[in-house]
C-alpha cells in the first residue's frame, strides 16, 4: 500500500476591506471539496488561508472609518465565519497577513532574493497628493480620458472608450482622494528582476512541468516569450511602495513598504506555519520534507501574481514551489451574464443562507457545473432547481426513501442478503470507484456527478422493475422483499460514499442514519451485509422553491428619485457609497434633502393610507430563530383573544429578553406569509437608516405606556 500523500493547500486570500462574494464561495468550495476528498483517501492535508490585510485601499478606508488599520481588518474578519460554516468550508486554519508571522516570512525572502542579485532600486517618477502628502496608486488618480475626453476616469483606463494609458497621459488630473491637483515626484522603488535570466529560464520549466493548466501555460508563455527587443514581454516587477503604506516595512529602508502583492502570497506559508505552531507541527521540517505537495486555488484575474511572481520569488529564496496552481473561471449568471445585485441578478451568499436555502444545493450544483479547466460557470436559477431536486432529491434521496420503511416495518431494521441480480448491480456501482476518485482527484467534478447520478438511475430502475410496494402486498414474497430495500440500502450508502465530498452534512447523516463509521473511499469495495441494522429514516433534503429563488434575486428598493432643487434645476439622488474623501454618505443624503438616506416615497391619498390597520401589540415572548442570524419569532397579543406569529429581521439589534412585555405597533391585515421556519401573520414596524452602514441599527417602534394591545393606529 502506498505511503499517504502530504498535501498544502491554499485558497487565494481575500481582500479585507469587504465581506465575502458568490466567487470567494464558489472557490472555497471547489477546494474544500478536493480537500475532502484527499482525505477520504486518507492523505495528510493542511488546509489554509488568511485576510489580505495591507495596502493603500485598506489604510484609507479604516481612516474613514475613524479605525486603525488593524481594527478595521478585524471587524471584516469576524464577520467570515457565518460564511464558511454556513457553506460546510471547513480551512483548519484562516490567519492574518499582518500577523508576525508573515512580517518575518516576508522579510526573509526579500533578504534571500536580494542576496541572489535580484533585487535592483531604481528612481521612478509618480503622481504625488500634496495634501495627503503620499504617492498615489492609478487607482486614486482622476482626470479626462486622453483619447476621448470622458471626465472622472480613472488613471489606468477609460470605462467609456477602453484606452489604456498611463496616469501621466490624463488631462487635468486630480487626487480621488483630496481632489488636490497631483505634482510628479521621483522616489526610489525596490524591483524584483524577474527579466534575469535564471528566473526566466525557471518559469519556463515550472510552468511546462504540469504545474498549470493548458490554457493558462498559453498565456503564461505571451507574458515570457521574449519581444522585438528580445526581453521578456512582462518586465520587472516594482515591490515597493513609499510611506505611508499599511505594510510590511522592508529591512535598511526607511519608510519603504513591501507591495501588498509580494506578502500576501506569502501568507499561505504564514498562516500554514501559524497552524503548526498550534497543533505542535514543526513547520520548518515539513516545508522541507521532498514528499510535501502544495497546491493553491485561484480565480483567472490573478494568474500573474501566482503563476510568475510566487513560484520565482519561491525559487529563488530557497524555499519549496507550488506542485500545481489550480485557476478556475468568474462565476455568471443566466448564461454568461455579469451579477449585478442593482438588477437583482446578484447571488448573496449570505442571503442564501438567511432564506433557509441548503447550503449544499449550491455545493452540488457548482460542483456539477466545474471542471478542471480554466473556464466560467453560470449559474441559472430554473436549472439549479432542476437540477437539485431531480437529481438530489428525485433521484439519490429517492433510493433510501422507497426502501428504508419497509426495512424497519417488515425486518426490524436489518439487511438481508442480495441475489444474483442485485449482487450484479451493486458490483457495477462499485466498479466506478476508481474513475469517480480519478475524477475527483483532476477536479472533474462535473463528469464525476455524472456519473455518479448515472448508477443512481441504475437503481431507481431496479426499484421500478421490482416495484417493493406490490411485493410487499404479495404472500410468499417476504425474502424477495427484503432482498430488493436491502440492496437499494446498499447502493445508496455507495453513492453516498461518492457524493460525500460534495455533501458532507448529508453524508454525516446518511452515516448515522446506516449506523455506520465515516465514509471513506477504501469503504467503495465492501457492502454492510445481511444482519445489519439500520437506523430509522427521516427525510434527509427538501426540494428547492421557486419562492426561495425568487426571494435570493429579488432586487433591491428602486433607486432615489430625484429632488427638485431651485429654480429648473434638477439633481439626481447619488448612490450611498462614497467616494474617498467625500462626505460621510447620510450627512451627502441630508444635503439633498433625503431624511434617513432615502427620498420621500410618491404621494399616496387617504383612502390608501386607510387600507393599512396598523394596530398596537404586546410582545407576550420573544425568541431566536433556529438556522437563521438575522430573525427572532414574536409572538404578538393584537386583543384579538389569541396570539399571532411574526417573524422579524431585527436579532442584530436586540435580545429576545429584552422585548418580552414591550408594546409596538404592528400591520395587523398583512396577508400571512409562510416561511421556512414558520408562519408569518403580519409585520412589526422599525425604523432604520437606508445605508445601515452608514448608520448601523434598528429600532423597533415602542409607543407611549396607556397603549393598549389592539388600538388602532390612526
Amino acid at each position: 500500500m502506498s505511503q499517504p500523500r502530504r498535501l498544502f493547500v491554499t485558497t487565494a486570500l481575500p481582500y479585507a476591506n469587504g465581506h465575502f462574494h458568490i466567487g470567494h464561495i464558489m472557490e472555497y468550495i471547489q477546494a474544500d471539496i478536493w480537500v475532502r476528498f484527499q482525505r477520504m483517501r486518507g492523505n495528510e492535508v493542511h488546509f489554509v488561508c488568511a485576510d489580505d490585510a495591507h495596502g493603500a485601499p485598506i489604510m484609507i478606508a479604516a481612516e474613514k472609518a475613524g479605525k486603525t488599520p488593524q481594527q478595521f481588518v478585524a471587524d471584516i474578519a469576524s464577520g467570515r465565519k457565518p460564511y464558511l460554516d454556513g457553506f460546510h468550508i471547513a480551512f483548519d486554519n484562516w490567519h492574518n497577513t499582518d500577523a508576525p508571522e508573515n512580517h518575518e516570512l516576508a522579510q526573509d525572502v526579500y533578504r534571500a532574493l536580494k542576496a541572489n542579485d535580484l533585487i535592483e532600486t531604481r528612481s521612478i517618477e509618480q503622481f504625488f497628493d500634496p495634501e495627503k502628502g503620499m504617492f498615489l496608486a492609478d487607482r486614486f488618480i482622476k482626470g479626462e480620458c486622453p483619447k476621448c475626453g470622458t471626465k472622472d476616469q480613472y488613471g489606468d483606463n477609460c470605462e467609456n472608450c477602453g484606452a489604456v494609458y498611463a496616469p501621466t497621459e490624463l488631462k487635468n488630473p486630480y487626487s480621488a482622494l483630496s481632489g488636490a491637483v497631483p505634482v510628479l515626484k521621483s522616489s526610489d522603488h525596490f524591483f524584483f528582476k524577474l527579466s534575469d535570466p535564471r528566473c526566466i529560464e525557471f518559469l519556463n520549466g515550472w510552468t511546462n512541468s504540469g504545474a498549470v493548466q493548458p490554457e493558462v501555460l498559453n498565456k503564461i508563455t505571451e507574458w515570457i516569450a521574449p519581444g522585438e527587443d528580445g526581453k521578456p514581454k512582462m518586465g520587472d516587477w516594482d515591490i515597493s511602495r513609499d510611506a505611508p503604506y499599511f505594510g510590511i516595512q522592508i529591512p535598511d529602508a526607511p519608510g519603504k513598504y513591501f507591495y501588498v502583492w509580494l506578502d500576501a502570497p506569502i501568507g499561505y506559508l504564514a498562516s500554514l506555519k501559524n497552524h503548526f505552531g498550534k497543533i505542535g507541527v514543526d513547520y520548518d521540517a515539513f516545508m522541507a520534507d521532498p514528499t510535501t505537495e502544495q497546491y493553491h486555488f485561484i480565480g483567472k484575474d490573478i494568474i500573474t501574481f501566482h503563476t510568475l511572481f510566487w513560484p520565482a520569488m519561491l525559487k529563488f529564496s530557497g524555499r519549496k514551489v507550488p506542485n500545481a496552481v489550480f485557476v478556475h473561471g468568474f462565476l455568471t449568471i443566466n448564461n454568461g451574464e455579469k451579477m449585478s445585485k442593482s438588477r437583482g441578478t446578484g447571488l448573496n451568499p449570505l442571503k442564501y443562507l438567511e432564506l433557509g436555502m441548503n447550503p449544499e444545493w449550491l455545493r452540488y450544483y457548482l460542483a456539477a457545473k466545474l471542471s478542471g479547466k480554466n473556464e466560467d460557470v453560470d449559474f441559472n436559477p430554473e436549472d439549479f432547481m432542476l437540477r437539485v431536486n431531480s437529481d438530489l432529491v428525485g433521484k439519490y434521496i429517492n433510493i433510501a426513501s422507497r426502501a428504508a420503511g419497509f426495512i424497519a416495518k417488515r425486518f426490524d431494521g436489518k439487511l438481508g442478503a442480495a441475489s444474483a441480480d442485485g449482487a450484479a448491480l451493486l458490483a457495477s456501482i462499485q466498479d466506478i470507484a476508481i474513475e469517480v476518485t480519478d475524477l475527483y482527484a483532476e477536479r472533474e467534478y462535473g463528469k464525476a456527478l455524472r456519473e455518479i447520478m448515472l448508477q443512481a438511475d441504475k437503481v431507481n430502475a431496479y426499484v421500478d422493475q421490482n416495484k417493493p410496494w406490490e411485493l410487499a402486498k404479495k404472500e410468499g414474497q417476504e425474502a424477495r422483499l427484503q432482498d430488493v430495500c436491502s440492496t437499494c440500502i446498499e447502493a445508496f450508502r455507495l453513492i453516498s460514499l461518492y457524493l460525500k465530498p460534495v455533501l458532507p452534512a448529508l453524508a454525516a447523516n446518511v452515516e448515522a442514519f446506516l449506523k455506520i463509521e465515516p465514509l471513506t473511499f477504501s469503504d467503495a469495495g465492501k457492502l454492510l451485509g445481511a444482519g445489519h441494522a439500520i437506523g430509522a429514516y427521516q427525510h434527509l433534503m427538501q426540494r428547492v422553491d421557486v419562492k426561495q429563488l425568487d426571494a435570493l434575486f429579488e432586487p433591491p428598493p428602486a433607486p432615489l428619485v430625484e429632488k427638485p432643487l431651485a429654480g429648473d434645476e434638477r439633481r439626481s439622488a447619488p448612490t450611498l457609497a462614497a467616494s474617498p474623501g467625500s462626505p460621510p454618505p447620510e450627512m451627502a443624503a441630508l444635503a439633498l434633502g433625503l431624511p434617513g438616506g432615502e427620498a420621500i416615497a410618491p404621494t399616496i391619498t387617504i383612502d390608501d393610507f386607510a387600507k393599512i390597520d396598523l394596530r398596537i401589540a404586546q410582545i407576550v415572548n420573544c425568541e431566536a430563530v433556529e438556522g437563521s442570524v438575522k430573525l427572532l419569532r414574536l409572538t404578538l397579543d393584537v386583543g384579538e383573544g389569541q396570539t399571532r406569529n411574526v417573524f422579524s429581521g431585527i436579532a442584530s439589534a436586540y435580545k429576545p429578553e429584552d422585548l418580552v412585555g414591550k408594546l409596538t405597533v404592528m400591520v395587523a391585515n398583512l396577508a400571512p406569509r409562510k416561511m421556512k421556519f414558520g408562519l408569518s401573520e403580519g409585520m412589526v414596524l422599525a425604523a432604520g437608516h437606508a445605508d445601515e452602514k452608514a448608520e448601523p441599527g434598528i429600532y423597533i417602534l415602542n409607543p407611549w405606556p396607556g397603549a393598549k394591545p389592539g388600538m388602532r393606529v390612526r
